[in-house]
């Protein structure tokens, strides 16, 4: 695969859940774009498409997201691109005691990644995918995509999370182990190089 042009997408809840879960927050101040190398040394790396939607009902929460994404766009002009979807949000009432809670969905992140693969495969745009996700709803797009002559896709799971489905489709997937992870931490201040603009590693992620 040496030399081949790869882009990545990232499942950025899925990501960010599976690292939460793991090492809850002290390792989401992650550079996807250094990962992607990491994990596809010998690939050139076209672009990385990051996917995600902004938190509800969240202030700090929402904050702290807006930072992450405007350090990422600083540290990787150019090669990274970032799509949002959204939160939907429904009320849910439990079935034992009635009490009625907020229940959000997180709606479009699926579809806009599956949109881009099947797009960007019949572009040409690239040989190689790197699929960073555990969502087996990406299956159809990666088998049509993987309907071109010379196409090859991998799945790269996310700390804790796992998709037979998606194995199956593409057998060499692997999970993403943490020193990885540790390894593609973003400095702790980024500085975007344009506007000069400072975007330091929240305190609640220390």
């Amino acid at each position: 695969m040496t030399g081949r042009n790869l882009i990545a997408y990232i499942d950025g809840f899925n990501l960010y859940h599976g690292l939460h879960e793991v090492t809850r927050r002290r390792k989401l101040w992650l550079d996807v774009v250094d990962l992607t190398r990491r994990l596809r040394p010998r690939s050139r790396l076209v672009q990385v498409k990051y996917f995600t939607a902004h938190v509800l009902d969240q202030p700090a929460a929402l904050s702290r997201q807006e930072n992450y994404l405007n350090a990422l766009r600083a540290q990787n002009p150019g090669l990274l691109t970032i799509t949002l979807g959204r939160y939907q949000k429904r009320m849910v009432a439990c079935r034992s005691c009635g009490h009625v809670r907020p229940h959000y969905e997180e709606k479009q992140t699926d579809v806009n990644i599956a949109t881009e693969i099947v797009a960007d495969a019949l572009a040409g745009r690239c040989q190689d995918a790197l699929i960073i996700s555990a969502d087996s709803d990406l299956v159809p797009a990666v088998t049509m995509a993987q309907r071109l002559p010379g196409y090859f896709a991998v799945a790269a799971f996310p700390p804790g999370r796992h998709s037979n489905d998606l194995k199956r489709l593409m057998p060499a997937s692997f999970g993403i182990h943490l020193p990885r992870i540790a390894q593609a931490q973003l400095p702790s201040v980024v500085k975007d190089q344009e506007s000069g603009t400072l975007y330091a590693r929240p305190p609640y992620w220390t």
